[in-house]
């Protein structure tokens, strides 16, 4: 038997090659690994680093329903060799593992990152045999025993939180325990073995329809925590069960149960599933969370909008519902210079002589909406020291439904895909991609724009069976070709700017997001409801890539404003609203905001997000969310409706630490509030409901 032992930036692995080269994943920690902790160990079976299913083979042991646990022939895979290095990054580390009988290998790869607590886990499978195997499932990662240290029991110590999503009610993270999965501990732990498990998965082109690919589990007995985001821009999976006593976790793209994928492995051929991150932490939720978001400045395209955090106006919430017209927009541009906007973006209808819905694919203005063109409006947003933009969904189609073959388009049954009058358009298909580059590069020679946002606002199901070994082989290869396009049009144009917006927050991911610079949060019309948005957001991506709504109202005071307001400025502000209607009053107060907002996006880009009273829920009555830098929290808080006019908002990281505290917006404040040294307490008195400040936490 022989141990290998890895420490670095803080975390503890040890794997195990046993005598027969079976090889065990034994311990993933802060902490480093105590042999007491592991209660039953099966060299046969268990403490997998991969699983690994092919089609027609058979395993000892019954997984007990539909877990991905003891796979064939990932129960007698065999270790092989090891690669230990480093490129940019940090450390790098590449398993072999050979299955002798099929002569499949997994070149099994973590990618570290110097001084940061996470890791990248992806692999690779080939086929190095005489015949084709059939691949429906492969581990991104896979460790058992994420139970294994304290000693409780796992449904008294452990915690799950699960970031549901949803149209309108996006980043809404839920608390649960084993128990409300079912998965009670009712048996002598080393006994413990049930057909019980926690499945949190997505099948289709939404990404984050119902969930986003994320989840946190946290040992509240040893104060520990692990955090991890799969990275696809489609289907994918991750499931918590038992297995020799413990509990594992396995994350991994599109599999056969859960999302209709397999993939034919011919001689030769190999496979590399999507990659997973996953962020340990000795010190909460916050931490692995300001963990994961340095990570993701690490892995994204770089990019100049990210650098400089540009103010974007959109004509659509609560203003022109995608109904925009020359005569219309001319106001709008004025207001939206005025208030020191900086990029100026024509929502959905701009193509359109009716409804915009059905009008898809064509991407010529309509002349009854715009009688001399797009060009004129472009060209006087430009006048106006903005960059423009407009609306697209480059991914469905009915214009051209008529004049071009089925191979653009994704089918199944031998019919074409069809979801709310659109076509889902399949960028595997060489044609598909050379006419989205002719939209692309006609909008931007034609019309002059800088600024794209990308809509996408179908679901269509578990992919296509056209030229693909299963749908959900078409549908990846789709997804990974879409995400290839998107690299191409950037080299293209470096300087474009292109939001991801899927029916709002419906495609939150780091497959898309560490393309896209900017990431649409929501379609969430109602200011009071978005402040819980916004403040979680920066949970799912980074807050310069956090696109948040502030749309004042033409009816409303001051306080409606302010809250508008509030809820943007620590993110991404896209303004909207009949800013040319509002009072002076209130148009000062949007002014006033943007101005602040071009003060402290230099901060915001490099700082770190914290909650000091946690994650919002949406029905709340206080919600706050700081971004934290090397000597500043800038935070914003809000009041709903409710009786409580009071808030003490706790900064434990503060202590024996001289601070000062100011509000700096709105500039009338008329909000009491005082800082107590002692307790490092912010208290916070806000009279009336719906009402939102800015404050700032300098730290001496």
């Amino acid at each position: 038997m022989e141990r290998i032992e890895i420490v670095e930036n803080g975390l503890f692995l040890v794997f195990e090659i046993a005598d027969d080269k079976c090889f065990k994943f034994l311990h993933f920690g802060k902490k480093p690994f105590n042999e007491k902790d592991i209660i039953a160990r099966s060299t046969s079976y268990g403490f997998r680093f991969v699983e690994i299913n092919l089609a027609g083979y058979d395993r000892p042991y019954e997984r007990h329903g539909n877990k991905y646990i003891v796979t064939a022939p990932g129960w007698h895979m065999r270790y092989e060799s090891m690669e230990d290095g480093r490129n940019q990054n940090g450390r790098i580390v590449m398993f072999v593992l050979r299955d002798e009988i099929t002569d499949v290998i997994v070149k099994s790869y973590m990618q570290f990152y110097d001084g940061l607590s996470i890791i990248r886990f992806w692999n690779i499978v080939e086929n190095t045999g005489s015949q084709t195997q059939v691949l429906d499932y492969i581990s991104s990662f896979n460790y058992e025993g994420i139970d294994k240290e304290g000693s409780l029991p796992a449904d008294k110590k452990l915690q799950i939180r699960i970031p549901h999503n949803g149209w309108q009610k996006e980043v809404n993270w839920k608390t649960y325990d084993l128990c409300d999965f079912g998965m009670e501990r009712i048996q002598p732990a080393c006994d413990q073995r049930s057909s019980n498990l926690l499945t949190v998965s997505n099948t289709g082109n939404w990404s984050a329809k119902e969930h986003l690919p994320m989840g946190y589990l946290e040992n509240t007995q040893t104060h520990t925590g692990m955090l991890w985001q799969i990275e696809n821009n489609g289907s994918w999976h991750w499931e918590i069960g038992d297995q020799n006593g413990h509990l594992y976790l396995a994350a991994s793209g599109p599999n056969e149960i859960y999302s209709h994928w397999f993939k034919n492995l011919k001689p030769g051929d190999t496979f590399t599933s999507v990659p997973v991150a996953v962020s340990l932490t000795d010190q909460g939720f916050d931490d692995a969370v300001g963990t994961m978001t340095k990570y993701r400045r690490i892995i994204r395209r770089p990019n100049a909008d990210n650098e400089s955090l540009k103010i974007i106006f959109n004509d659509y919430m609560n203003c022109l519902w995608g109904h925009p017209t020359a005569a219309e927009e001319f106001p709008l541009i004025d207001a939206a210079a005025e208030a020191g906007c900086e990029y100026f973006c024509i929502d959905a209808g701009w193509y359109a002589d009716g409804d915009w819905w059905d009008a898809v694919g064509d991407w010529r203005e309509s002349k009854k909406r715009f009688p001399n063109g797009v060009r004129e409006i472009t060209d006087y947003i430009r006048s106006k020291g903005m960059i423009p933009g407009v609306w697209l969904e480059l991914e469905v189609n009915c214009h051209m439904a008529q004049e071009v073959p089925d191979d653009w388009f994704f089918m199944r049954h031998g019919k074409r895909v069809y979801d709310r009058s659109r076509y889902q358009l399949d960028y595997r298909n060489p044609e598909v991609r050379a006419y989205a580059d002719s939209v692309i590069d006609r909008l931007i020679k034609e019309y002059g724009v800088g600024y794209i946002k990308m809509d996408y606002n179908i679901e269509p199901g578990i992919g296509t069976d056209l030229h693909a070994d299963s749908a959900g082989d078409g549908m990846l290869s789709h997804e990974r070709a879409y995400l290839k396009w998107l690299e191409a049009v950037f080299k293209r144009y470096p300087d474009l700017v292109i939001e991801n917006c899927s029916s709002g927050g419906l495609r939150m991911d780091y497959a898309m997001l560490s393309r896209y610079s900017i990431q649409s949060t929501s379609d969430q019309d109602d200011y009071r409801y978005y402040c819980t948005i916004a403040a979680n957001s920066p949970s799912a991506l980074t807050p310069e890539q956090s696109a948040i709504w502030s749309y004042p109202l033409r009816e409303g005071d001051r306080e409606e404003v302010v809250f508008n307001m509030v809820n943007a400025m620590l993110l991404r502000i896209h303004q909207s609203g009949h800013l040319a209607e509002l009072t002076q009053e209130r148009r000062d107060l949007v002014k006033e905001a943007l101005d602040i907002y071009k003060t402290i996006r230099k901060d915001i880009k490099n700082s770190v997000p914290i909650w000091p009273i946690g994650l919002s829920q949406f029905h709340d009555e206080w919600t706050c969310l700081g971004l934290q830098s090397e000597n500043k929290i800038y935070l914003a808080v809000w009041r709903r409706n409710g009786n409580k006019p009071v808030i003490e908002i706790p900064f434990e990281q503060l202590n024996n630490k001289e601070v000062s505290v100011s509000c700096l917006y709105p500039s009338y404040s008329e909000v009491l509030f005082s800082w107590s040294k002692e307790s490092n307490v912010l208290t916070v008195t806000m009279e009336k409901e719906f009402m939102a400040r800015l404050f700032c936490i300098e730290i001496k």
